[in-house]
């Protein structure tokens, strides 16, 4: 009689026990999940709003309500993806409030002073690492991206900055996995124009 063989078990990830425990009263799991994830959603929340004390409370804010909602958690997607979702919709909500960022398509195309720069160029890194060390690469880098749409800049920041899968910005933001596509290369886009022009008026002696 041939062995039965128990069917391979899924690798479940830590944060279903902690949530689950967390559901069930227990503040010490939420906790540690508070002190595993605390730093990303402050660092989203601040790449958003581009204000520390913003973040801050926002950070707080996420938090809260994450624990106010766990029994609307499913596990049908990663905890940090959950929270994530959360802090961005509360870093719109206080972008909206301050009534001061333009209304602008996420979906246009880029232009520049030459037309519309190619939808398939999506290297948006430009090369001038013999000119600048890290930490001038770093502020001048994090400089340019305030200077993006807060739509482009919140998929950026999740894909290319956080590191999370487009399936995973996707939940997050609420969109289409195309939608995330498209205002990533966008974003990209933007952010090489946005540097190269910067490199070129260093280069020129110009204010940049």
């Amino acid at each position: 009689m041939p062995a039965i063989q128990s069917p391979a078990t899924e690798e479940v990830h830590p944060d279903v026990a902690l949530v689950a425990r967390a559901k069930e009263g227990d503040t010490a799991a939420f906790e540690q999940l508070v002190r595993q994830y605390e730093r990303q959603i402050f660092r989203v929340a601040q790449h958003i709003t581009q204000n520390r004390e913003d973040a801050e409370d926002i950070t707080q804010d996420a938090f809260l309500k994450a624990y106010e909602k766990l029994d609307q958690f499913q596990g049908n997607s990663k905890f940090s993806t959950w929270l994530v979702r959360i802090a961005v919709n509360e870093s719109l909500m206080r972008l909206r409030k301050r009534k001061t960022s333009k209304t602008v398509s996420m979906d246009e195309d880029v232009q520049t002073e030459e037309g519309s720069i190619p939808r398939d160029f999506a290297e948006w890194r430009p090369n001038p690492e013999q000119q600048y060390n890290q930490a001038e690469l770093a502020d001048i880098l994090r400089k340019t991206i305030q200077g993006l749409p807060p739509g482009f800049r919140t998929v950026f920041t999740l894909r290319d900055v956080e590191n999370l899968s487009t399936e995973e910005t996707a939940e997050a933001l609420g969109l289409s996995v195309p939608a995330v596509k498209s205002r990533l290369l966008r974003a990209r886009l933007q952010l090489r124009e946005r540097l190269s022009r910067y490199f070129r008026q260093k280069q020129e002696g110009q204010p940049a």
